[in-house]
């Protein structure tokens, strides 16, 4: 049976600090196989006013099923008082790549595979 296709799902933080305690925490409860962090400039509207930030964007690598308890782990750990949480549906992936994810993003009870 072949893996589900992967879900990335994006969220910012403000500093690479803040990103990186993230990406541990989504990795280590195996809500997320993989967690990539990038620096990004945002332009966005917040109580009133236009604000312009550096941020730090989290693009964390799950599985359709971990979707839920992915979100309520990035809100319980989120330093934002409205944090961005975007789950964006794959339409391809390398099969092999799908089935890494759902072995490494499987939550506690899920086995794990070797490296990437």
């Amino acid at each position: 049976m072949a893996a589900p296709l992967p879900w990335l799902v994006v969220t910012t933080v403000g500093s690479r600090e803040q990103a990186q305690a993230l990406a541990r925490t989504l990795v280590h409860l195996r809500l997320a196989a993989c967690v990539q962090i990038e620096a990004i400039d945002s332009i966005y509207r917040w109580q009133g006013e236009v604000l312009e930030d550096g941020e730090f964007r989290l693009l964390c690598k799950t599985q359709p099923a971990q979707y839920a308890q992915l979100e309520a782990a990035i809100r319980q750990h989120h330093p934002y008082q409205l944090p961005a949480i975007h789950a964006i549906a794959t339409v391809a992936a390398d099969p092999a790549y799908a089935a890494w994810v759902a072995d490494n993003a499987g939550g506690p009870a899920a086995p794990t595979s070797g490296r990437r």
